[in-house]
Parts: C-alpha cells; sequence; structure tokens
C-alpha cells in the first residue's frame, strides 16, 4: 500500500478521540486503584488525578508550575500528515487549557508495519512536527511499538505562573459559559467511514481539528476566568458534568447558541453517531434533561481536539468576549452555571 491511496480511518474502529474511555469505565478502572493509595496533593503537587483536570501540575518554585500530560489515538482522518497535526494539536490542548505555554513534545506511536507503510508513519510524525513548530516547541524524540492498529500522540510539557493555572473545580456560581470551537467532528468523522461526508465539511472539521487553542494563555491573564477545560472525548455534556460536578453546580445551556459545524442534522438522520456518543450519554445522563436524538448526538459527541469550555464571571465577559472576537473565534456566551439545586448536578437546556 503507498502515501496516496492508505485510507487510515478504515483502520480505526474508533476514530480520534471516540477510542477513548467513557467516563464511566475509567471511574471503574481508577477507584480501586486510587482505594489505599498515598495522597496526590504533596505540596509540590498542586494538581493530580483526584481533580481529573487537563495535565498534572507541579509546584517548581519561582511562582512556576511543570504542567505534563499525554494524549493519543487513532487515526480521525485519511490524511496521514493530517492525522498527525490533528493528533499533536489535541495534545498540546491539554497545556493551553491549564493556562500554560506548551515547551516541549515527545512522540507516542504505534504503528502495523505489515499492513501500513512506515512512509505512511513517517508522513504522520512530519505533520505533528509542523503543528509543534506552530505552537514554538521542539517533537524531540519519542517512543514506537508495532501494533495491530495505528496510534499516536505527544506526552507535552508546558510551564504556567501559578497565579494564572486555572483548573476544571474552580468555577462559581453566576459564571457565563463560552465554548471557542464547534462541536461536531465526531460526526463528520463518521460520515466520513461510511462514505457518506461531503468534502466540504471534512475540510471544516480537519480545519477546526489542526487549530490550535493558543487562545488558552491569554484567556489565563483575565482574573474573571475561574475554570478552564478543553471539550475532548467525553464530548460538551461530559466535560460540562465534571466542571459541575467538581464545582457543586448546575448549569443552564442555551441549545441555539452552542456552535456547532453545518450540516450535522442530515448526517445524524443517516445514523453518522459514534458509538463513543451512547457512551458518553450512557455516563452522565443523571445530570442531563430529556434530550432528542438530535440533542444527545451533538451534546455527547465525542470531540477530537475541540474547543476550550470557559467560566467567565459576569464582570469579565466583555473582556473575554472582546478577545474572543479578535482571535476569530466563537464569542457569545452558550450559558451559566448557577447554585447547586439537589444531591446531583444537573443541566437545564433551553432552546
Amino acid at each position: 500500500m503507498t502515501t496516496t491511496d492508505v485510507r487510515l480511518t478504515q483502520f480505526s474502529p474508533a476514530a480520534g478521540c471516540g477510542c477513548k474511555l467513557s467516563p464511566e469505565t475509567l471511574k471503574r478502572i481508577l477507584s480501586p486503584v486510587e482505594v489505599g493509595a498515598s495522597p496526590d496533593h504533596s505540596a509540590q503537587l498542586l494538581v493530580g488525578n483526584s481533580s481529573r483536570d487537563d495535565a498534572a501540575a507541579v509546584d517548581i518554585g519561582g511562582g512556576r508550575a511543570l504542567l505534563s500530560t499525554t494524549d493519543f489515538f487513532t487515526p480521525i482522518v485519511d490524511d496521514p500528515f493530517e492525522f498527525g497535526q490533528i493528533a499533536a494539536t489535541n495534545a498540546i490542548s491539554d497545556i493551553y487549557a491549564m493556562g500554560g505555554t506548551p515547551t516541549v513534545a515527545i512522540a507516542i506511536l504505534g504503528w502495523p508495519v505489515d499492513t501500513l507503510a512506515p512512509e505512511v508513519a513517517s508522513l504522520v510524525l512530519s505533520g505533528a512536527r509542523a503543528t509543534c513548530a506552530q505552537a514554538g516547541i521542539a517533537l524531540a524524540g519519542g517512543h514506537s511499538i508495532d501494533i495491530s492498529e495505528p496510534i499516536f500522540g505527544l506526552a507535552v510539557s508546558g510551564l504556567v505562573d501559578i497565579k494564572n493555572l486555572k483548573r476544571n473545580d474552580t468555577a462559581q456560581s453566576g459564571d457565563q459559559l463560552f465554548l471557542t470551537k464547534p462541536l461536531g467532528v465526531g460526526i463528520v468523522s463518521t460520515a466520513v467511514k461510511r462514505d457518506k461526508a461531503r468534502a466540504d465539511d471534512l475540510e471544516r472539521a480537519s480545519g477546526t481539528m489542526r487549530m490550535l487553542n493558543s487562545i488558552g494563555p491569554v484567556l489565563a491573564e483575565i482574573s474573571g476566568v475561574t475554570a478552564l477545560t478543553d471539550v475532548t472525548g467525553f464530548g460538551l455534556a461530559g466535560h460540562l458534568a465534571e466542571i459541575m460536578s467538581a464545582s457543586e453546580l448546575d448549569a443552564e445551556l442555551s441549545y441555539a447558541r452552542i456552535p456547532r459545524l453545518p450540516n450535522l442534522a442530515g448526517y445524524i438522520d443517516q445514523d453518522c453517531v459514534p458509538g463513543g456518543t451512547h457512551r458518553n450519554y450512557a455516563s452522565v445522563k443523571q445530570h442531563l434533561p430529556k434530550l432528542d436524538d438530535h440533542q444527545k448526538a451533538i451534546l455527547c459527541d465525542p470531540q477530537t481536539s475541540g474547543g476550550l469550555l470557559v467560566s467567565v464571571r459576569p464582570e469579565s465577559v466583555d473582556e473575554v468576549t472582546t478577545v474572543l472576537r479578535e482571535m476569530g473565534l466563537p464569542c457569545e456566551p452558550i450559558g451559566r452555571l448557577c447554585a447547586q439545586s439537589g444531591v446531583d448536578s444537573v443541566l437545564t437546556l433551553h432552546e
């Protein structure tokens, strides 16, 4: 197979972050491990596993923290170079979501060498290297294995001023919510695998997945930004539920204001819905209102290299709106957080 006729998505049973384990499955894996484990709140460890945040943060002195994360997945597009770009963008996003600046990346490559030419893997790495260069960092090595399905990603380190470190468990009642990229890449990627996607829809989806979330450190410097996370494999509903539960808040969303890619309704009607959507819904349905099929497909769609979900104090909304508009990003609030009304955090959905 040559580098020109390969279709990487045909080697991917669950594309991109759609192959991510569901929150419920992850809980079943981690809970027994955490029982009796040493606490992760040493003086140096500022953010660890307990908050399920985007990256670990370690105090290295001088008011600075070291950020560390890793992310990898199976192909979400057919083009190897674009796959490398998307996987790198997705991994680097975890650093931006903590308010940090990336400093160095290490590659993680699993490749079925008997069925996919090494030259295809070389294109994947070239795409990742291009994205790392765009982010101002080096792709400084890595590790590779021979495996039955292709996987690729990065381990990324970064730095942040501790005063600007953002978490997903520090939102406040009354905060307005912003989302910096449109939803729907999981739906479009599923349509691609089923040969139902329009070329222009695929290009839009790929373009948004390849766009760095470099707005993160800019937002982190705004004092009224109380919480930050990136929307990836758990979908908007899943990552919002993490903020709600960790901060003990309810939320309200305006469905019409949520940015999304065009033509999603037609793909949903053709059943181009990732399997991860149903796993995501099952994991957080206790927090959700009754949803119709289209609402469920969009709110629970697994995002790959999705946007930042930003929680903002009312007095800082104008400043955040201006920054987002200047960067050409969606700049209208999609909802708000409010006091928790019951035992569990719940989401109310308005049209």
